[in-house]
C-alpha cells in the first residue's frame, strides 16, 4: 500500500501543486493528506465534481501548471459535460490529472449503487477518449505510471485519468482539528423526526449514513420501510426526488433528509422548491459540516447561512434546531407550516461503528414505497 504523503511528494515533484474535488472512501486517506499537507488555496474541496474540473480550468489557465482533481467514479456523471466541452483537446485542450476511486470494481463486493458504475467506468473513459492507467498499491510503481501520466496530459494538453482500487493508500495519521461539536448525533435527530412523524407521511432521504440510519431505525420499531425512499445513490438530487413526489401527493406531506454536501452539491434545488411552492414539502437538511459518510472531510455547510439561501428562494418558514428541545418545537412548527418549509439541524459529527445496511434491495424499496403511496390514494 502507498503512504499518501510520499504519493503527495512525488505529485509535487512532478510538478502537481493544486488539488480539488469531492471525497471518496476509497480515496480518504490521500484527500486527508491533501488536506494536512497543503497550503492555503492549493487544496479545495469542491460542491461536485463538475465544479471541480472548472476549478483546474482556472488553476490551468492562471498558471500554466498541472492540477489534479480527484473523485469517486460516482462522480464521472457530474463531470462528463465540462471535461468534453472544456477540457477535451478539440475545445480548450485543459491538461490535468484525474484520480478515480474505483467503487463496484467487477469481483469485488460493494452495494448495488456501485455495480453498474464499477462495471462501466472503463469503457466510458474509452468512449470519452480518456486515456487512463491503474495505480499500482506499490510506491515505485505508481511513481512510474505517475509519471507517465503527467508527460502524456502535458504532452497531449488534455486529461489522463489515474484509477485507484480499494486498499491502494495506507492510513494517514494527524491530529484532527477542532471543530463545532453539537449536543445531537444525525442519528438522534432522525429518530426524533422518524417518532414525529404522520401515518401519511412519507421520507425520501439522502445518499450515504442518513439512509443507512433511517433504514435501521425503522427496522428497530419494527415499522416497515415502505414509508422511506432511501436515495442510495445520486447524492445531491434527494431534494428534486421529494420535490417530484410532493406535487404529484399534494394531500400528504413528503420529508426530505437532506445533508449539507448533498445540499450544497445540487443547491440549485433549493430555487426550484422556492418557486415552485409545494405546500406539503419539508425539507430537512442534516449539517455536521462534514463529507460524513467518505472519511469527515469538511464541507462549506457551517461557513454559510442555509436559512438566508432558503429565505431568498422563497422557502415560506425557515428553522434552525440544534438540541433536543429544540428540535421538537422545530419539528412541531414544521408539521403545521404551509411549505416548502426548512429546517436545518445541526448535528456533530460521526456514525455508530455497527451501524447496519439495508437488507433489502433498491427494487424492493422503490416498489414497497410505490403500494404504500398507491394504497393510500
Amino acid at each position: 500500500m502507498i503512504d499518501p504523503q510520499e504519493f503527495v511528494a512525488r505529485l509535487r515533484e512532478n510538478g502537481v501543486e493544486f488539488f480539488s474535488g469531492v471525497p471518496d472512501s476509497l480515496l480518504k486517506e490521500l484527500c486527508s493528506c491533501l488536506s494536512h499537507e497543503s497550503r492555503a488555496h492549493q487544496h479545495i474541496v469542491a460542491a461536485n465534481e463538475g465544479g471541480a474540473v472548472a476549478l483546474a480550468l482556472g488553476y490551468h489557465l492562471a498558471t500554466g501548471n498541472l492540477p489534479l482533481v480527484y473523485f469517486q467514479n460516482s462522480g464521472l456523471g457530474n463531470i462528463i459535460n465540462p471535461l468534453l466541452s472544456l477540457a477535451d483537446q478539440e475545445v480548450y485542450s485543459i491538461p490535468m490529472l484525474l484520480v478515480i476511486g474505483w467503487r463496484g470494481e467487477p469481483g469485488v463486493h460493494d452495494e448495488p449503487q456501485h455495480k453498474k458504475q464499477g462495471r462501466v467506468m472503463l469503457p466510458m473513459l474509452e468512449a470519452m477518449e480518456i486515456p487512463f492507467s491503474l495505480l499500482s498499491p506499490e510506491l515505485d510503481h505508481a511513481d512510474t505510471i505517475l509519471k507517465k501520466a503527467v508527460v502524456h496530459a502535458r504532452r497531449a494538453s488534455a486529461p489522463y485519468a489515474l484509477i485507484v482500487k480499494k486498499d491502494t493508500f495506507k492510513p494517514f495519521k494527524t491530529v484532527q482539528p477542532d471543530h463545532v461539536s453539537f449536543p445531537l448525533s444525525r442519528e438522534e435527530a432522525i429518530q426524533q423526526v422518524i417518532d414525529g412523524l404522520d401515518d401519511r407521511d412519507v421520507i425520501v432521504s439522502t445518499t450515504g449514513m442518513p439512509s443507512r440510519e433511517v433504514y435501521d431505525y425503522r427496522r428497530k420499531i419494527g415499522s416497515g420501510h415502505h414509508r422511506d425512499f432511501l436515495t442510495v445513490g445520486g447524492m445531491g438530487h434527494a431534494s428534486h426526488i421529494a420535490l417530484g413526489i410532493a406535487l404529484q401527493q399534494p394531500d400528504r406531506s413528503v420529508y426530505c433528509l437532506d445533508g449539507d454536501g448533498a445540499t450544497l452539491m445540487h443547491m440549485g434545488a433549493l430555487s426550484l422548491n422556492g418557486t415552485l411552492k409545494p405546500r406539503n414539502f419539508k425539507h430537512i437538511i442534516l449539517n455536521n459540516g462534514a463529507h460524513d459518510s467518505v472519511g469527515g472531510q469538511p464541507t462549506v455547510g457551517l461557513e454559510i447561512d442555509f436559512l438566508d439561501v432558503a429565505r431568498a428562494s422563497g422557502y415560506g418558514q425557515v428553522l434552525r434546531a440544534q438540541t433536543k428541545q429544540e428540535l421538537a418545537s422545530g419539528l412541531t412548527d414544521l408539521k403545521h407550516s404551509v411549505g416548502p418549509s426548512l429546517l436545518e439541524i445541526r448535528v456533530r459529527r460521526g456514525a455508530r461503528k455497527d451501524l447496519g445496511r439495508p437488507a433489502t434491495s433498491p427494487i424492493q424499496n422503490k416498489q414497497a414505497f410505490m403500494d404504500f403511496i398507491g394504497s393510500q390514494r
